[in-house]
């Protein structure tokens, strides 16, 4: 096993790799910038050091820091987490290079997935089903695009290959739009991203996000831990999060979990990861793959039992899978609802002291987070405080579990999205299953 961790990030994700360290004996050690001295992990952690300034470029995002970070400390290995460097090529290649152990893929793998042509493309290969589009980058021959458009059918989305976070795409609905847009996206592109590849795709109209959880040790194994609705969304940001997704039966999980396994197998995946589909009238639709842990990560470990951060330590150890396929059992029903430090009507980030915390609890109620009484929430990093996730035997007793441990989550001297997170859990369409990733704003009056 791996003698000592550093983790190369902050707040909850921080914290849960921290405690899976624990139970399996490795050494931690903690970087923070000057704004997160008092998180609670650099406070539990064995060693903590101070890597810069508040600003995450000048600290969490800063590579030559990090790598130093864990030469004078020792470090066998380096968790990235999720956000920030997580899914850097660049980074895992310098861990690497630099003869520490990157808790991750390898570089090679990050870069093939991290670009939506070549990903696209590679699950094509493995036979996983793919969203209707131009299979390959938007050239300049205006006729060209307008055929390809017509195969697809419109509507149809114009993506940048090296976009994100809803970012870098625009719906062309008539052929009379479709240069313009495509030259719009292109210089958008290559403002943003470095790189002005655009491609086209199927514009499906009210689809749901399904997603499907996978292990791989790299040495040939992989397995899946069935599937997650993440459809509540606001702005390309999930809000609410379950597993299993509702009406994915037993047999269509089996299915398409089987084919993200071979997947990972054909690209020599290594560690956790997840692959994200748009699912509507009983089709998955591939869209990309995240090579990270993710930030709902606790619905699938509730539903199946398996520690997922503890499965990543292991493989980046060396050592093989811990499960087998037929060991992994899907049982009852888990909800995860992502608490902001926002205003729950305008969403404008509310940082600040938190004079009073309560945490909720009883039976099947998990809170990950790394506030407490006494805690400033700095302005310089994303809003999300904190993770509530509750399960039951059942998707009814999972939400009535959230309702009630709402409730009894006390947050007090800055505002949060709790209010927003109860007014979902008694949305009877919601309580119903089901509904698209444009459900949240059109409820919010966001979607036109």
């Amino acid at each position: 096993m791996l003698d000592k961790v550093l983790i190369a990030n902050r707040g909850e994700i921080a914290l849960r790799i921290l405690r899976a360290c624990k139970e399996l004996g490795i050494k931690t050690v903690a970087v923070h910038s000057t704004a997160d001295k008092d998180l609670k992990h650099v406070l539990l952690a064995d060693e903590s050091i101070c890597i810069g300034p508040a600003t995450a470029t000048e600290s969490y995002l800063n590579i030559p820091r990090i790598i130093a970070a864990a030469e004078v400390t020792n470090a066998i290995a380096i968790h990235p987490g999720y956000g920030f460097l997580a899914e850097n090529a660049a980074f895992a290649d310098a861990v690497e290079q630099s003869g520490f152990v990157f808790i991750g893929p390898k570089a090679e793998t990050i870069n093939l997935m991290g670009d939506k042509v070549s990903a696209i493309n590679a699950m094509k290969k493995a036979g996983v089903p793919c969203v209707p589009g131009s299979d390959g980058p938007v050239g300049e021959d205006e006729e060209k695009n307008k055929a390809i458009a017509k195969r697809i059918g419109y509507p149809i989305i114009v993506k940048a290959a090296g976009g994100g976070g809803g970012r870098g795409m625009r719906v062309v609905r008539s052929e009379a739009e479709l240069q313009t847009s495509i030259e719009t996206t292109k210089a958008e592109a290559g403002a943003a991203f470095g790189n002005d590849m655009v491609y086209m795709e199927k514009f499906l109209e009210n689809p749901r996000h399904v997603e499907i959880q996978v292990l791989a040790d790299g040495q040939g194994n992989a397995i899946h831990l069935g599937e997650r609705d993440c459809s509540m969304q606001r702005r390309h940001q999930k809000v609410v999060e379950e597993a299993p997704a509702p009406g994915i039966t037993a047999e269509m999980r089996a299915k398409i979990g089987e084919r993200c396994c071979k997947a990972c197998i054909d690209i020599g995946y290594r560690g956790a990861g997840t692959f994200e589909f748009l699912y509507e009238n009983g089709e998955f639709y591939f869209i990309e793959m995240n090579t990270r842990i993710q930030v709902e990560h606790p619905v699938s470990e509730m539903i199946t039992g398996v520690d997922l951060i503890k499965e990543q330590l292991r493989i980046a150890a060396g050592q093989p899978l811990s499960y087998s396929q037929s060991q992994i059992q899907v049982r009852g029903h888990a909800i995860e609802c992502r608490i902001n430090a926002e205003d729950p009507a305008t969403f404008i980030p509310s940082p600040g002291l938190i004079d009073i915390f309560h945490s909720p609890g009883g039976l099947g109620v998990r809170w990950e987070s790394h506030i407490y009484a006494g805690y400033r929430v700095p302005p310089n990093y994303d809003s999300m405080i904190g993770k509530l996730i509750t399960y039951g035997e059942s998707r009814d007793v999972a939400i009535a579990r959230m309702r009630h441990a709402l409730e009894e989550l006390v947050v007090e001297g800055i505002k949060t999205n709790i209010p927003l997170q109860i007014s979902i859990m008694n949305d009877e369409n919601f309580f119903a299953g089901g509904t698209n990733i444009h459900y949240l704003e059109k409820k919010l009056g966001m979607h036109k």
